[in-house]
């Protein structure tokens, strides 16, 4: 009949709307934002343990020094770019979350070259202590280019596994950014129309859309 309103591949059944999946764990912008920094402040902490402990010989410091026989080092002494390198990791990784689609990039090849730079310090401090610990033993006994016997603690070779980890989540800023919304209007024109569409909204989304003078609600 002509009044049957109904094709055969119509059932009346309403169809479910497609919905956009959200990014994965490892690509949500807090947890890569959160790793990067927790990853940076783990290489700064490193440098503010003891990193060798030196051993100084008494016939050859002189007496006056022989109560100094057994020096400590610090990792911020032994190798001084760690901390500052860190710190800019710790920078760049923050700065990351609100950046543009460009300066991820710059960026992510920041993180990099300084996590780069905290594992080859650490490295040197590793392949000659001695030498790393000429500084600290001339401050404490005036004499310098002393002979020591020096023993290492875990910690520099903490730094450059956390140096070599922090290089890792820096290279998954430019496949994760992929899924974060885009931040300037010069990335995609439009985007704050469509921005509730594109998935669930993690705590630093929210402040951003706050910022705008938007509900994030």
């Amino acid at each position: 009949m002509s009044g049957s309103g109904l094709t055969a591949g119509n059932t009346g059944t309403p169809r479910k709307p497609r919905t956009k999946r959200g990014a994965p764990v490892w690509a949500r912008k807090s947890t890569l934002v959160m790793l990067i920094a927790l990853l940076a402040l783990a290489a700064f902490g490193t440098t503010t343990q003891t990193w060798m402990t030196a051993t100084l010989d008494p016939n050859q410091v002189g007496q006056a020094a022989a109560a100094q026989s057994a020096i400590q080092v610090q990792g911020s002494k032994a190798a001084t770019t760690v901390t500052a390198l860190a710190l800019v990791a710790l920078a760049g990784g923050l700065a990351a979350a609100i950046a543009g689609r460009i300066a991820r990039w710059i960026i992510t090849a920041i993180i990099v070259l300084a996590s780069a730079g905290v594992v080859t310090a650490a490295a040197t401090v590793l392949a000659d202590p001695l030498a790393a610990a000429q500084g600290t033993i001339a401050g404490a006994t005036g004499i310098s280019g002393s002979q020591a016997h020096v023993e290492l603690t875990p910690f520099p070779l903490l730094a450059v596994v956390a140096g070599c980890l922090l290089a890792l989540a820096a290279l998954l800023i430019l496949p994760a950014s992929r899924y974060w919304k885009t931040r300037t209007k010069y990335d995609a024109p439009g985007a704050a129309g469509t921005a509730a569409a594109a998935g669930p909204v993690d705590e630093i989304d929210s402040w951003d859309r706050l910022s705008r003078g938007e509900d994030p609600t």
